[in-house]
């Protein structure tokens, strides 16, 4: 039971349970309850027989749209008065009175343990529940989206072709076709390394990344793709100024971010003793 229901003048604030209209009294059942708990109505002028009936037609007419813990109360709160009635109609020292308050010491205990069961359920239904309110990884899971990679096998094609490895014919398969990736003649970071080292003998302040370019010659607008080979022209040339620079043969500066990257060599007499070229067949103009 429901602390408010201990106090007459607050059992009707915010009850559910039905309206009975009986002799002696009209109003809540919780109201009722706590009189006759309170001894401040007569449970003998009340007709047992008319609450039942009224409470199982409040039960019939509640449906669905009553949820089944207040229900239960309501049968609770039956049961209490039925209880309380029948220590009015025995005598105190009878053995029918010690038998009934036996009985409804039993029935007392069930409805206890029938309100601690009430509060159980009403615990459980109101806990997150898992796939609902949480997930077992800790998030929602992806729809419509796959993350793994699916493959469909022929078993049996699978099957047969391990089988044909053990042939003795297996060993005449054709295997003289190799597969060679196309050959889209780029410039090499080779070529791009000699080239900066031969420009840099004549040059000795050096000189800014661009005109360390190979000369474009009258057949690359005629190649297939000139554009990637001008653009391999510029990565070869890079990456060799990167391996110069590592190993200590020339010095890459940059005043500034998107600025030209100027190229001088580290060591003047190193590169002193190298043959000069013509740069205007190494370089672009």
């Amino acid at each position: 039971m429901d602390a408010d229901t201990d106090d007459p003048e607050r059992a009707g604030e915010g009850d559910t349970s039905p309206h009975l209209d009986l002799a002696g009294f009209a109003g809540p059942l919780a109201q009722l309850l706590a009189l006759a708990r309170a001894q401040e109505i007569d449970l003998r002028e009340i007709s047992l027989a008319a609450l039942v009936d009224q409470l199982a037609t409040a039960l019939a007419a509640s449906g669905h749209t009553t949820p089944l813990a207040h229900q239960g109360e309501w049968v609770v709160m039956a049961a209490w008065l039925v209880w309380l009635r029948s220590r009015l109609l025995l005598p105190p020292e009878s053995p029918a009175q010690q038998e009934a308050a036996a009985e409804a010491g039993r029935l007392r205990e069930n409805l206890l343990a029938l309100q601690a069961a009430q509060g159980l359920a009403a615990w459980l239904g109101a806990q997150p529940q898992l796939g609902v309110d949480v997930f077992a990884r800790g998030e929602p899971e992806w729809v419509g989206t796959a993350l793994a990679a699916s493959y469909q096998v022929d078993v049996v094609g699978f099957l047969w072709a391990s089988v044909a490895l053990f042939d003795d014919g297996a060993g005449d398969v054709n295997t003289s076709v190799v597969y060679r990736p196309p050959r889209h003649d780029l410039h090499s970071t080779a070529e791009a390394r000699e080239r900066i080292m031969a420009l840099l003998a004549s040059q000795p302040d050096g000189a800014s990344l661009e005109r360390f370019l190979p000369a474009r010659d009258a057949d690359d607008d005629r190649r297939a793709r000139p554009g990637l080979r001008r653009r391999s022209a510029w990565a070869s040339t890079l990456l060799a100024s990167l391996e110069l620079t590592r190993q200590g043969d020339i010095d890459l500066t940059q005043a500034d971010a998107f600025l030209p990257i100027h190229l001088r060599p580290a060591n003047v007499e190193v590169m002193a003793n190298r043959e000069p070229v013509d740069a205007g067949t190494l370089v672009t103009g």
